[in-house]
């Protein structure tokens, strides 16, 4: 079913721990959906504990997309992600399904519902080694406070220990002699490609960070201190874009030794609340949200009935 030549496509974001993966599963078995992962680390393989990713028994035989298809020493990044999940998108309504778009990662799926154009060709590979090579002799912060003196709102909205989106501000202003946050905000000007419906699944603060201490606990239950010590054994090093996502980097400065185990755990449960919290800032900004407070629901299933009667109502299904 087409609207305008646009296809159809549901959205499930949220903060971590939300329980997007559960209700996912449950969506795309009702509407004939198939799921796409909208999670920078998923996309790695062999990062399963760390990441929460999805288990094969979980799946309930939905298909999903967007797992498990590079290895842990490769880079990714938001470009590489539209190009392959529209590729995703395009395939399953070929298949007459509905792609159900599910994650944390807020770029990720600005990006590919507004097409977003990353001025590829507004580079310079020779700047952005020079900066490459200041970060990794322990310069990040002087790179993060010359972006707050050149793009204050840039800087603002990259956290700064993501030095990859930093250099990358850094290097568009370079070139362009622009600030990229007049470039990102005209991209998300843009109206989406699809006829989607956005939803935001969250719940109050205190019952959020309880879920996510949960999670933590459960993940070094389930193995994540051996995990990260077969990549590392397997030659994956700390500096590499995979070893940045939570609980690889803070396991990674325990098994340095530079911290105890509980500091680790501790760290890991502080990261991912301020995680959570920059999430439910990027999704506040964004246009045409539908938020769905699990607290102001009477139980599961009348918060999937509202989500199909908004699916209904935009003619998505």
């Amino acid at each position: 079913m087409k609207d305008n030549g646009k296809e159809p496509l549901v959205i499930l974001a949220g903060p971590t721990a939300a329980g997007k993966t559960a209700l996912s599963v449950r969506l795309a078995k009702a509407i004939g959906g198939e799921i796409i992962s909208a999670d920078s680390m998923q996309v790695y393989r062999r990062m399963d504990i760390g990441t929460a990713k999805i288990r094969p028994e979980e799946m309930g035989g939905v298909p999903h997309h967007m797992l498990d298809i590079i290895e842990p020493e490769e880079n990714f990044n938001v470009a590489d992600f539209c190009g392959a999940a529209s590729a995703a998108a395009e395939q399953i309504c070929a298949r007459g399904h509905i792609p159900v778009l599910v994650g944390g990662t807020g770029f990720y799926i600005q990006a590919l519902r507004k097409g977003v154009d990353f001025g590829q060709g507004e580079s310079s590979p020779a700047y952005r080694k020079r900066l490459e090579e200041i970060a990794a002799a322990g310069g990040a912060e002087q790179l993060y406070r010359q972006l707050g003196e050149i793009d204050p709102a840039a800087a603002q909205k990259i956290h700064p220990h993501n030095t990859k989106r930093v250099i990358r501000a850094l290097e568009y202003h370079e070139v362009t002699g622009k600030k990229i946050s007049d470039h990102n905000q005209a991209e998300n000007e843009k109206p989406s490609l699809y006829r989607d419906a956005y939803f935001v699944l969250t719940l109050p603060r205190d019952a959020l960070y309880e879920r996510i201490d949960r999670r933590v606990d459960q993940m070094m239950a389930d193995g994540l201190e051996d995990e990260v010590r077969r990549l590392r054994a397997e030659g994956v090093q700390r500096g590499m874009t995979s070893m940045q996502g939570l609980g690889y980097r803070e396991m990674m400065d325990y098994l340095d030794g530079t911290i105890t185990r509980e500091e680790a755990v501790s760290r890991i449960k502080r990261n991912t609340r301020h995680f959570a919290k920059r999430q439910l800032t990027w999704f506040r900004r964004e246009k045409d949200v539908i938020w769905l407070d699990k607290s102001r629901f009477e139980d599961e299933d009348a918060l999937f009935a509202y989500i199909l009667q908004i699916l209904k109502r935009k003619e998505i299904i």
